[in-house]
């Protein structure tokens, strides 16, 4: 389902609060000549990326997912001086346009993309011991969504932001027995999320150039 103003009225918003971005356009570009899949955040979305960063005051992001960088690169401008991203991506193609869109766009020294399914990077990084996020994206494959969230809460500390990319699927989440593999892993987190007094969570639907579909957001609760 989807309808053509939907796009319209995030070009008219877009043109007046974001506007041309040359870096970000060549990030598009050099992803779809990669053959990359046309499934990275709009701009409207990117900049929300960005402001929800900015408001948090983060200054670690974990994303897992990184396909070509364009959420990637939104996120990274966020941070302040000091701060560090790091980018989950199973594909190798995939992380290495994402590197060179990075390196483009001035944040190499910011942004660290690691190689390899997330659920074998996670517990690698959670090895390093490294300091808490402040805000995790997750937008990859939706089968594993739950696993990436749980790790999610592992990474973080009271106060982090946890926000999960695609939870509406066009509808298709109301589909109890949808024969879809993300939608059925998009209703295991959505119940898991639900249950679990570690967050406090809510989830809004969204239409845009993507079309309909909508984000789980959570803060991690204090103890």
């Amino acid at each position: 389902m989807a309808d053509e103003r939907w796009a319209a009225v995030d070009t008219y918003f877009g043109d007046l609060m974001i506007g041309d971005d040359p870096v970000l356009a060549a990030a598009e570009r050099a992803a779809d000549a990669a053959g990359l899949p046309p499934i990275a955040v709009s701009p409207a979305q990117g900049k929300l990326l960005n402001l929800l960063a900015r408001s948090a005051g983060a200054r670690r992001v974990l994303e897992v997912g990184t396909l070509g960088g364009y959420s990637t690169i939104w996120l990274g401008r966020a941070l302040p001086e000091g701060g560090q991203l790091i980018s989950l991506e199973a594909d190798p193609r995939h992380a290495e346009v994402a590197r060179t869109n990075v390196a483009n766009a001035g944040l190499a020294e910011v942004v660290d993309i690691r190689t390899g399914p997330a659920l074998e990077s996670l517990p690698k990084l959670a090895a390093e011991q490294p300091e808490p996020f402040d805000l995790v994206f997750i937008d990859a494959d939706k089968e594993n969504n739950a696993a990436y969230f749980d790790w999610a809460l592992r990474l973080t500390r009271p106060g982090s932001v946890i926000i999960v990319d695609n939870v509406v699927r066009g509808g298709r989440i109301l589909e109890e027995t949808h024969q879809d593999s993300r939608v059925q892993g998009t209703r295991r987190f959505a119940e898991q999320i639900g249950a679990d007094p570690r967050v406090s969570a809510t989830t809004l639907q969204t239409v845009g150039a993507k079309g309909w579909d909508g984000f789980t957001y959570a803060v991690v609760n204090r103890t």
